[in-house]
């Protein structure tokens, strides 16, 4: 959950109406972003000086609306601006002297706690007196009410809160003094959450609906139209020859109307199958993408393997001369105990580590065995299968490799995990990298689908004689997947995992991968019970049984 927060009296960019809810531009600007960007928002509205102190506080993740300030960008980043907002002076009308910057010494200006328009008049050096208050209505009704010289304050929340309120001895009063970029705002270094919220407002505004939004916001004090009256005087003087014209539009269109319709079906099926091509290179793009990441990564984890394999052959290499050192060393120590009794020894007594020591080695010694071990499947992990590798694979080896990358996942995951090896297993034709690819997502799956740790996950291999395949089988106790996705989950960027980073390749590389091998994937669901995975390997003729 993303919580915004916002200014409670800001129309039309964000206030509360009359049922209590957060509305206005900002807000259904951000929910907008967050639908398209997939995120769960909640908007909170309060106080400006309450938002702005939550946001530094940590107590919210995002401001909606903030005007930037080199000042404020020290503590606080900025999205690029999504409305530029104008500032103008406002007093009540009939003023003798109209405000400017260069005649406000010594004047009282009302402006809003912690607000842009009050460090603008600091920075200014106006020697204007400056009288804060905690919303834009309480500025303009202190205004009003005959207190103070001027307001300084947005234009349009400014003549939306005049009217709303009834201020009718107010009036905003020369040009606008100052224009402030109004972007989305984050705590100091939140740079993912920033990202997410400058993406979503570009696809807003490349798709046309940010443009609607602002339309439907920010243009509500707009001249009015012309009177009915001045409607009907002036279609008085031209509804004749209207009418003239209608009549000859009328029969030429006619005449149009079979060809413009036949030439409209004709582009539309030329629309449509410009847009399922684009879809399609789309998808080829984006898993061209996502291969070349797997790629990067790959050469990434064999680097990295390589840096760990060298100090940890130092250990490998160097613990037995150790052991063997205190070895020969221990009936030196022993007498020199028996002599002297008790010694400090590595900072604990030696009656205590004349026991612990060589335990202690062995453990050093077997750890750094383990620590080989995964170095070396990540190594057959990352590296990239080619055509000339491709052999005989033993299942039951690369169900074996797949679940020590996978260990620490699965400890986290679940209290209850069983394996069942089948026995005497043939071999099947294929790239053991490929198919291990393939069980590390089935597994990392079903871990994931999981709601807590007491729910199980249970693997088998075996052979099916009736259809001479062999196959794996992962059944997990966990969510379930509903009836109308299960067709789907092998589609490219199907996920419902897309808030938590999920992109929708994983089964979708996995299908490609086993309909190499003339495998198959078959999934079985039942929701709030869990799913069950099959994959099957055709056995090669020479090798099924008789």
């Amino acid at each position: 959950m993303v919580l915004v927060g916002g200014d409670q009296s800001y129309p039309p960019y964000e206030f509360i109406d009359k049922d209590g809810n957060p509305t206005g531009y900002n807000v259904e600007l951000t929910r907008a972003i967050a639908r398209v960007m997939g995120l769960n928002v909640e908007v909170r509205l309060g106080t400006w000086a309450e938002m702005r102190n939550a946001l530094l506080s940590g107590r919210i993740d995002a401001l909606e609306g903030m005007s930037y300030s080199a000042e404020r960008a020290l503590t606080i980043d900025f999205s690029p601006p999504h409305t530029i907002v104008h500032h103008s002076f406002f007093a009540r009308k009939g003023v003798a002297t109209l405000p400017t910057l260069a005649n406000l010494r010594n004047k009282e200006v009302i402006v809003l706690n912690h607000g842009i328009m009050q460090e603008f008049l600091r920075d200014q050096n106006s020697g204007a007196r400056i009288v804060t208050a905690e919303t834009h209505a309480d500025v303009l009704r202190l205004l009003a009410a005959g207190k103070h010289d001027y307001a300084l304050m947005a234009k349009l929340p400014g003549l939306y809160l005049i009217r709303e309120l009834g201020l009718s001895n107010l009036e905003a009063v020369g040009d606008p003094v100052s224009a402030q970029d109004y972007c989305f705002a984050v705590a100091k270094g939140n740079s993912a959450l920033l990202a997410r919220f400058g993406e979503g407002l570009a696809i807003l505004k490349n798709s046309g609906e940010y443009q609607q939004i602002y339309n439907r916001w920010l243009g509500v004090l707009e001249p009015r139209g012309i009177t009915w009256q001045q409607a009907a005087k002036y279609g008085a003087i031209i509804i004749v020859p209207l009418i003239l014209l209608l009549g000859g539009m009328a029969l030429w269109s006619r005449t149009l109307h079979r060809e413009v319709a036949l030439r409209t079906a004709e582009l539309s099926q030329e629309v449509a199958e410009r847009r399922h091509a684009e879809e399609e290179l789309r998808s080829q793009q984006q898993q061209l993408v996502q291969a070349d990441k797997m790629a990067a990564l790959g050469v990434l984890v064999s680097g990295v393997a390589h840096e760990v394999n060298n100090p940890n052959g130092l250990i490998l290499l160097n613990m037995p001369v150790v052991m063997e050192a205190f070895q020969d060393a221990e009936p030196i120590l022993e007498e020199y105990y028996r002599k002297h009794g008790d010694f400090d020894f590595a900072g604990l007594r030696y009656s205590r580590m004349r026991e612990a020591l060589p335990r202690l080695m062995s453990q050093m010694l077997e750890g750094s065995r383990r620590v080989k071990g995964i170095v070396e499947d990540l190594k057959d992990f990352a590296r990239q299968p080619v055509a000339e590798q491709s052999g005989d694979l033993d299942l039951n080896e690369t169900v074996r490799a797949a679940l020590r990358l996978l260990s620490n996942l699965i400890e986290k995951s679940t209290e209850h995990f069983s394996v069942e090896y089948g026995e005497s297993l043939p071999q099947v034709r294929g790239a053991a990298q490929r198919i291990e690819q393939v069980v590390v997502n089935l597994v990392m799956n079903a871990c994931q689908a999981l709601p807590s740790p007491d729910r199980g996950v249970a693997l088998r291999t075996f052979q099916d004689k009736d259809t001479n395949c062999i196959i794996l089988e992962v059944r997990d106790e966990g969510i379930g997947i509903p009836a109308e996705n299960l067709s789907r989950l092998t589609d490219p960027f199907f996920t419902t995992k897309r808030e938590t980073g999920g992109t929708g390749l994983g089964l979708s590389i996995s299908t490609g991968i086993v309909k190499e091998h003339n495998g198959t994937l078959e999934f079985d669901s039942t929701p709030g019970l869990g799913t069950t995975v099959r994959l099957s390997l055709p056995i090669p003729v020479k090798e099924s049984a008789p």
